[in-house]
């Protein structure tokens, strides 16, 4: 699920997993943080589902997925799209 909160001049987007959903560590990696795993690693909540927030420019088009523990890949199944590839969310 995307959580979005718009600014001024940025939109902070956060990413949300069911609990246990993928099992392991999870980070959300997109064409914003370079592909790099790690950068935005997902954070449990009090109920169990995990998030992560980042802070994107406005009226901007990104693709991100999210990889799992063992190099398993995921796609956010509330987006704005997919390209064939990727996860789409607009800012």
């Amino acid at each position: 699920m995307l959580e979005r909160t718009r600014r001024k001049n940025r939109t902070e987007v956060t990413f949300v997993l069911p609990a246990g959903r993928p099992a392991g560590e999870v980070s959300v990696v997109g064409d914003f943080n370079d592909w790099q795993p790690g950068i935005h690693p997902m954070a449990e909540r009090p109920d169990g589902t995990r998030a992560v927030t980042v802070t994107l420019p406005v009226k901007e088009r990104h693709g991100f997925r999210y990889l799992a523990s063992g190099g398993h890949w995921s796609d956010e199944e509330e987006t704005d799209g997919h390209n064939g590839r990727n996860s789409l969310l607009h800012t």
